[in-house]
């Protein structure tokens, strides 16, 4: 481990809900809930004023509708979320050029990397303090919250202990005693299954697990397992910042409104998916060799199947044809409700002659045009941005039976007047987001369903 603090953890408070109130003076200082907000729709950030109800992420929307039914449920808008991380991530590039995204709205910062050693617990509060003044002038008014430890573990635990808007540093020295007296699914890896077989031998809490030896924990947990919680048990952790994160894989999902039990509509689903991940391979530069197809049963039961080709694509039709093969040899009985393909072992080449122009030309993948579900139709979805030649720049309050109420505001100006138009209105128009350039931070697939 370092000698000093130098490595921050920043983590961007209720990030996609804190963007929503920045831009919609209406909602600040009020319950707000990012995600899909159909019945199958799961929450993806909730703010703190929704917190208070229970509302969480990863809860589906249903259950946040009945423990928070005046929150404002809104549509993701990531074109939007992803310019405001990349204003943050610029900030956090500024201060050392060793930065590691882990998402949008969270990073590792290597201050070593600009050359600061023997840095105090109070200079690196004031490196801290200074960095979220910055995060917070150049994205419009958002927080963040920071940890500072000598190993990226401390840091990252840190960051959350002192939310919304906090900095903790934790002292050279001072971690197996900062760690002790948490609850042991603190250490990463300790999942429910392991916290349930550690509590079984008397283990919940950190303290309780560093007093086992190597040896016992491996008989708890097993080998591998077991060589990793001791170490992170006594905050043993050398992992280093790195800058470039290798991407795994690259995939598309979605959760549908009504169980799917039409084989042919699923193929044009996996057809159509398989597209827009080949999309992102070449966008990204990337080619895989591992094609994979989720699928999500009726009773929610999840099963996967992979087929590895003999070199990388990222050949829409490629890509399509093995799909649709794994796809027949899984048993869709009582339907479907979630259905994704995917592409990993990826690399920064292709195998170009995987199939020849011939096969290609024989066997071509038509990409059908699915029908269009309700929410397609109507065209307007809650939190979206809309503009009126006469009243200018607002968002979607909601819609439905061909109208639709819009609130007429910005993040410059006070809230707004509500008005209501028929869907088909000429003068009222969506805002196109220029897409924002993806290379400064992970690519994440939220897998939010909007059904």
């Amino acid at each position: 481990m370092r000698d000093d603090p130098s490595v921050l953890h920043v983590d961007l408070d209720a990030f996609f809900a804190a963007v929503e109130q920045r831009d919609k003076p209406s909602l600040r200082g009020k319950p707000v809930v990012v995600g899909g907000i159909g019945v199958r729709g799961v929450v993806s950030t909730a703010s703190y004023e929704a917190r208070k109800y229970g509302v969480r992420s990863a809860m589906s929307t249903a259950e946040a509708r009945s423990r928070c039914p005046h929150a404002a449920y809104l549509s993701p808008r990531f074109e939007v979320y992803r310019k405001s991380s990349q204003a943050v991530m610029a900030e956090m590039r500024a201060l050392s050029p060793l930065v590691e995204p882990l998402s949008l709205d969270e990073a590792f910062i290597d201050l070593a990397a600009s050359g600061l050693t023997g840095l105090t617990v109070e200079d690196v509060q004031a490196i801290a303090d200074d960095l979220k003044a910055a995060i917070y002038k150049v994205s419009g008014g958002l927080t963040a919250s920071v940890g500072a430890g000598t190993s990226k573990l401390i840091a990252k635990i840190a960051s959350d202990l002192d939310k919304p808007d906090g900095v903790v540093v934790v002292p050279a020295g001072t971690e197996a005693a900062f760690l002790a007296p948490m609850q042991v699914t603190v250490i990463p890896g300790v999942g429910p299954a392991t916290a349930q077989r550690l509590s079984m031998a008397g283990v919940r809490t950190v303290a309780d697990l560093q007093q086992l030896d190597e040896d016992e924990l491996i008989r708890q947990v097993g080998s591998a397992h077991g060589t990793s919680l001791h170490r992170l048990a006594v905050a043993a952790d050398d992992r280093p910042v790195v800058s470039d994160r290798e991407t795994k894989s690259v995939s598309v999902e979605d959760t549908f409104e009504t169980d799917i039990i039409d084989r042919a509509l699923l193929t044009a689903i996996s057809d159509r998916m398989a597209h827009r991940v080949a999309e992102r391979l070449q966008k990204a530069q990337l080619s895989g060799r591992t094609v994979t197809v989720k699928t999500r049963m009726h009773d929610f039961t999840t099963h996967t199947r992979s087929s590895t080709l003999a070199g990388p694509t990222d050949d829409a039709r490629v890509v399509a044809r093995v799909a649709r093969r794994l796809l027949e040899e899984s048993d869709i009985g009582g339907g479907i409700r979630l259905l994704g393909v995917g592409v990993s072992s990826l690399a920064d080449w292709i195998q170009d002659d995987l199939f020849t122009d011939g096969e290609h030309a024989e066997n071509p993948i038509e990409v059908v045009e699915l029908p269009a579900r309700p929410r397609d139709q109507l065209g307007f979805h809650p939190g979206q941005d809309v503009a009126h030649p006469d009243h200018g720049r607002g968002w979607v309050w909601g819609s439905g039976r061909g109208r639709v109420t819009i609130r007429f505001e910005t993040a410059d100006t006070p809230p707004g007047p509500v008005r209501t138009f028929s869907v088909d209105d000429p003068a009222l128009t969506k805002v196109q987001h220029t897409p924002a350039d993806a290379d400064d931070e992970p690519e994440t697939d939220h897998n939010v369903s909007n059904e």
